[in-house]
């Protein structure tokens, strides 16, 4: 098979979360443990940090891996869904792993695959493990794909763990609310191993504190340690000081991901490596963590978070799906200069999507659409629905139509908005 095939194997074979749902979401780790069996326990080779949560895990992700690279550290990289490239997920000091290495895997493991028939998600993990324990990683940074506790990622024994933050997501899955879901998130919590929260909030707290208690692991609150002020953005740069108390951590530290929610995946970065120097052999100086900080799309290829495609018009893209992301999002157009909106929109048919589009601006151009996949909800139904919200727009048949209206519609002052999924910002950049 080539590589154009050996995909073709993995799609049609394999139940794909991102494709048809919670049915390609297996609530054990069996199959899991039984691919890592028969590659000699791979997740046990290497050192790991494991990141888990509803909105940031991804940005947090890639801020820790390009610290860790600027370091001098050979940094793994694992991460999900991909945007264009499936190779996307694995990736080891910003390069992704290499078509040859994934036709490979599934070759020489395509019987056990074909017998144990575990999910998409199941044989990525493994394939991530397995080429991070061949090519000797110092330290991988592992996202939870969903949840936490029977997340296939959640059979390695990471230095540290770490949860960005809770909120409502896949309640379908997870619980439906935020102590359920916390609960579900504290899975990745090990035994004797600390634990960075990002963000305190009066429903997932408790358990967390309950969950790290009974594993006896230290745990510390990122925003109750550090605090960041001072924001500031020009040159398609964030910056901002972190305070620990009234003592300037760092000031003026820069980063390429101008989101203004970056901060809170900063503070939860700079925190868990404050653990990791403090409790473990991996150690990050303050130089590398402004050269990190400041270099993540360059260094790990992160792309689709407040990501700039275009100017004259201002034509902005960004992966904030849920009402917590898009609240964020909101945040962050409010502080856009324009004269016009326009919002190229399209979302899945498993999510709540009511709290989002109460969450959305009235005063905008509607372009709805439809992301290319078998959960993607018809325009046509997105528009009746958003109608009741009080928005207005037209349906088109595929994202790039969408966006091709709304650059078309809009004067050179004004800002196009891509979102609503991580899907419709993948087909858009």
């Amino acid at each position: 098979m080539n590589y154009q095939q050996t995909l073709d194997f993995l799609y049609s074979k394999l139940p794909m979360f991102t494709r048809v749902g919670a049915s390609a979401f297996k609530k054990d780790l069996t199959n899991t443990i039984i691919l890592c069996n028969a590659l000699d326990n791979p997740q046990d080779k290497f050192k790991s940090i494991h990141v888990a949560g509803t909105n940031g895990k991804g940005s947090t992700s890639h801020m820790l891996a390009s610290v860790l690279q600027a370091q001098g550290y050979k940094t793994g990289l694992y991460t999900s869904p991909h945007l264009k490239d499936f190779r996307e997920r694995i990736r080891i000091n910003g390069k992704m792993i290499s078509k040859t290495e994934v036709i490979a895997f599934v070759k020489n493991q395509k019987q056990l695959i074909e017998k144990v028939e575990p999910s998409f998600f199941e044989v990525t993990v493994a394939l991530a493990f397995d080429c991070f324990a061949r090519h000797q990683v110092d330290i991988a940074v592992i996202e939870v794909g969903l949840g936490g506790r029977l997340d296939s990622t959640n059979i390695i024994s990471p230095l540290t763990s770490v949860i960005t933050n809770i909120s409502l997501d896949h309640t379908n899955m997870l619980g439906n609310t935020l102590a359920e879901i916390a609960g579900e998130k504290a899975g990745i919590i090990k035994k004797d191993t600390p634990v960075v929260i990002g963000e305190t909030h009066e429903a997932s707290a408790p358990v967390f504190n309950k969950k790290a208690t009974e594993m006896n692991a230290p745990i510390v609150f990122a925003d109750q340690v550090l605090t960041a002020l001072d924001f500031k953005l020009a040159n398609n740069k964030l910056s901002l000081s972190v305070y620990q108390g009234e003592e300037i951590k760092y000031k003026n530290l820069q980063s390429d991901l101008t989101g203004v929610y970056q901060h809170k995946n900063i503070l939860t970065v700079l925190e868990t490596l404050a653990v990791l120097n403090a409790q473990t052999e991996i150690k990050t100086d303050v130089q590398n963590v402004y050269k990190g900080i400041s270099q993540v799309k360059k260094q790990t290829g992160l792309q689709g978070r407040w990501q700039t495609l275009s100017k004259n018009p201002l034509v902005i893209c960004d992966t904030g799906h849920n009402e917590a992301g898009i609240a964020e999002v909101i945040k962050n157009i409010s502080q856009t200069p324009y004269q016009n909106l326009h919002i190229v929109f399209g979302m899945v048919k498993d999510k709540d999507i009511s709290k989002v589009l109460a969450l959305l601006p009235k005063n905008a151009s509607y372009y709805f659409c439809k992301p290319d996949l078998e959960r993607g909800l018809a325009a046509n139904e997105l528009a009746d629905q958003a109608a009741g919200f009080g928005l207005k727009g037209n349906t088109y048949s595929s994202v790039a139509e969408a966006k091709a209206m709304a650059i078309q519609s809009a004067g050179a002052k004004d800002l196009v908005y891509i979102g609503g999924s991580t899907f419709v910002v993948a087909e858009a950049i």
